[in-house]
């Protein structure tokens, strides 16, 4: 754990120098999202009742997995490359006694710090909105974060095999972007056809989604324990993938 928390020191020592821009986003984007959203469409959702409760209290607790994702994934591409292929970061660290492992906890932790920065950030904004019901919103704070890991370890230890980052631009647009839409985000998730369905609860967004609603919404349910274990079982296989390929790409 030591040379973990050397990782750590090293991603603080640059994100101390940046944290106003990224803090303050953390509270604007939500802020933005909701009052377009969830108030300026929602009158227009809410005529119909469909749902069963105000459009802003269904589409706000799904919006914080979807940030941590953004964010989880954003920090697991361009940047990785960069420490692996244009600036040497790592190449560097492993010069000192860290090892390949200290590197891939090392991430794990800071990724579980900035997801944590980010998620308490959105809370705070739907409390703003009146949107948590209960005490048990607290915990969507961890669904955001499981959410973010879920996301970054996989796309970590894809993105450590990359020689260009030509591939990251495919992710974005062809699977967080339709991750974004169809996860029950904007919808109820039975309004797909089957095979969607089946085929969104096989990744971790909708299981995200659906643990911050329930938590936020304070309507917890017993699934929600399927929900966390698919998530953890998400952040152990990436971290266990990223311990092989970046070893693999770092080995003399």
């Amino acid at each position: 754990m030591t040379g973990a928390l050397h990782i750590v020191e090293a991603e603080w020592a640059v994100y101390r120098r940046i944290w106003r821009g990224t803090l303050g986003f953390s509270f604007l984007g939500p802020l933005f999202f909701l009052a377009s959203i969830g108030i300026g469409l929602g009158v227009l959702v809410n005529r119909n009742q469909s749902l069963g409760m105000p459009y802003l209290d269904f589409l706000a607790p799904a919006l914080l997995p979807i940030a941590a994702m953004q964010t989880a994934v954003g920090e697991a591409t361009y940047p990785v490359m960069a420490k692996v292929r244009w600036n040497k970061t790592y190449e560097a660290a492993l010069a000192t006694p860290i090892s390949t492992n200290d590197i891939v906890f090392g991430e794990l932790l800071w990724y579980a710090f900035r997801r944590l920065l980010e998620a308490t950030a959105f809370v705070l904004v739907m409390l703003l909105f009146g949107v948590p019901k209960g005490p048990t919103a607290i915990g969507a704070i961890g669904a955001g974060v499981l959410t973010g890991l879920a996301f970054a370890m996989p796309v970590y230890a894809f993105a450590i095999t990359r020689e260009t980052d030509a591939a990251f631009s495919i992710l974005f647009r062809f699977v967080i972007g339709p991750l974004f839409l169809f996860s029950g985000t904007f919808f109820p998730l039975d309004r797909l056809p089957a095979a969607l369905q089946a085929a969104a609860w096989m990744l971790p967004l909708a299981h995200g989604v659906q643990l911050s609603r329930d938590l936020t919404l304070n309507t917890p349910h017993p699934q929600d324990l399927l929900h966390t274990v698919v998530l953890i079982v998400y952040i152990a296989a990436g971290t266990a993938a990223a311990s092989i390929t970046i070893r693999r790409r770092m080995s003399p």
